[in-house]
């Protein structure tokens, strides 16, 4: 895996902008994040969290057309990038093979 760590937030906001796909952006990265959470989430978290993923190369991002819902401003849409799909590939055969290592504990717990 690449030197470059991921806070268990910004896995979760990277998790997110992958799932959303092209409807990714702050508002709604904020919204999914959290309803499947069950807290509330401040944006400025949510704006730090996309700035430092995007420093890190895990994420792209560009403006999209501009809405009347929006007043004539423009939303930043996010996406992620191959380095990203990696990075999550990895955490996720990471974490596999740890649950595994542990099956007392693995077969007692179970996943939402």
């Amino acid at each position: 895996m690449k030197k470059t760590k991921l806070g268990e937030f910004e896995e979760l906001v990277l998790l997110t902008v992958a799932a959303l796909q092209g409807d990714a952006y702050g508002l709604k990265i904020k919204q999914e994040l959290e309803e499947r959470l069950n807290e509330d989430l401040s944006m400025g978290s949510i704006q730090s969290a996309l700035k430092r993923l995007e420093e890190k190369g895990f994420l792209n991002s560009e403006f999209g057309e501009a809405t009347p819902q929006r007043g004539g401003k423009r939303k930043r849409i996010y996406e992620i990038t191959s380095l990203a799909h990696r990075t999550l590939a990895e955490l996720k055969a990471i974490r596999a093979d740890l649950w595994k290592s542990i099956p007392k504990l693995a077969g007692g717990l179970k996943t939402i």
